[in-house]
């Protein structure tokens, strides 16, 4: 076992889980005993949602009621909308929906009933209406009034339909889902141990998502995808990334969407991300995107075999950023459209934390820290006056 002790906790095992496993030596991600790949290649977010709340997949029947419990969760409580159009326009969207959260919990009459039942209830509402809310803020911000939510459309077309009030290409909504498939869910990562975290005090699901949503927002976690656009936008041109590229690993800088703290080779996401971009340059018609980030995947890599004598890989966000700016997905919205997939996995670890019978399992999170401030000698400072204190 490793010390804990300025490692990021990285290597410390915490506690026991059937949710999720993350081989980073073999590059497989797995949910509920399933391979992500065997998943996005036959199933839906609907399904998958399923899943990884009850630990099995669904029945036909089963999957029937699941989507149709999603539906009816899916509008929100207008003083939402009123909440956030008392927002300024530039109020960043991740905290939009992570301060829309608790007042959606609000409204939720099974807010502190903590009966699992209840708690599966909360999840289906959670992963219900994110999308809603992030759809609406985006629309509210630009002037525009909220898009309903429509019967029939599929969990991902439902919130492409909501952010521009357009039904979507079928092909599109497709990918889209795959997508939420693959951010779904992840193991300990930051944001899921957050929420972790904050249910292990007890505290509500609402509480325990928003805390998960505000690990979510920095640009280490979920926050590099949009970080990734930002370098697809300044280098702006093919001919301009091995340059590009050179010049930022030289100054000690990172190369955004390249290497992955436990995956130490290829991403497995990042391949079916790959294979996506290159598909929906077929639908826009626009190639620049997945270009310019096949050139910049290959130069990082070219630059490390040569500079450091080692491999680096893809991960999931490399690709993200091209697929998600074809979808015409604003770029502040990358981040929240992670949350909106993730949801789903916050919400069976959270429903874990509260109610698993796997042993060893904490009462509560309490790390503890080594002191390294100061003493005045071998005891406690002597407390002086401020009358006392020379200048």
């Amino acid at each position: 076992m490793l010390e804990a002790k300025n490692i990021g906790l990285r290597g410390i095992k915490v506690a026991d889980t059937r949710i999720s496993d993350v081989d980073g030596e073999k590059g497989v991600l797995i949910y509920r005993g399933f391979n992500v790949i065997d998943l996005v290649r036959s199933s839906t977010f609907e399904e998958v949602s399923f899943l990884l709340l009850h630990d099995r997949l669904p029945t036909q029947e089963e999957l029937r009621s699941f989507k149709s419990a999603l539906a009816s969760e899916r509008s929100v409580p207008e003083p939402i909308f009123q909440f956030m159009k008392m927002l300024p326009e530039s109020a960043p969207p991740m905290d939009v929906l992570q301060a829309a959260i608790p007042v959606l919990g609000s409204f939720d009459p099974r807010l502190h009933d903590e009966t699992k039942e209840a708690n599966l209830g909360k999840a289906i509402g959670l992963i219900a209406q994110l999308p809603t809310v992030l759809a609406a803020w985006d629309r509210i911000r630009n002037g525009l009034s909220p898009a309903p939510p429509v019967p029939g459309l599929s969990h991902a077309g439902n919130f492409l339909y909501m952010l521009k009030d357009s039904i979507p290409d079928p092909g599109m909504a497709k990918d889209f889902d795959l997508c939420l498939m693959l951010h779904a869910e992840h193991s300990f990562n930051a944001s899921t141990f957050a929420g972790r975290e904050v249910a292990s005090t007890h505290a509500h699901m609402y509480a325990a998502v928003a805390a998960a949503v505000g690990a979510l927002s920095g640009e280490l976690h979920g926050g590099a995808n949009s970080e990734v656009m930002k370098m697809l936008l300044e280098i702006g041109e093919v001919q301009r990334v091995k340059s590009w590229v050179s010049e930022r690993l030289r100054k000690g800088g990172k190369v955004m969407g390249m290497g992955h703290a436990v995956y130490h080779t290829e991403d497995p996401r990042a391949g079916i991300l790959r294979e996506m971009c290159k598909r929906l340059v077929g639908l826009t018609g626009d190639s620049r995107w997945c270009e310019l980030t096949m050139a910049i995947e290959g130069a990082t890599k070219e630059e490390f075999r040569k500079g450091k004598g080692r491999e680096i890989y893809a991960n999931v966000d490399l690709y993200s950023a091209s697929v998600y700016h074809m979808m015409g997905i604003p770029k502040d919205l990358f981040t929240p459209v992670f949350a909106l997939s993730r949801i789903s996995g916050w919400a069976a670890h959270i429903i874990e934390e509260k109610f698993a019978e796997a042993q060893p399992k904490p009462e509560l999170y309490r790390p503890d820290a080594d002191y390294v401030g100061t003493y005045c000698g071998a005891q406690a400072c002597e407390y002086v006056p401020i009358e006392e204190r020379s200048e």
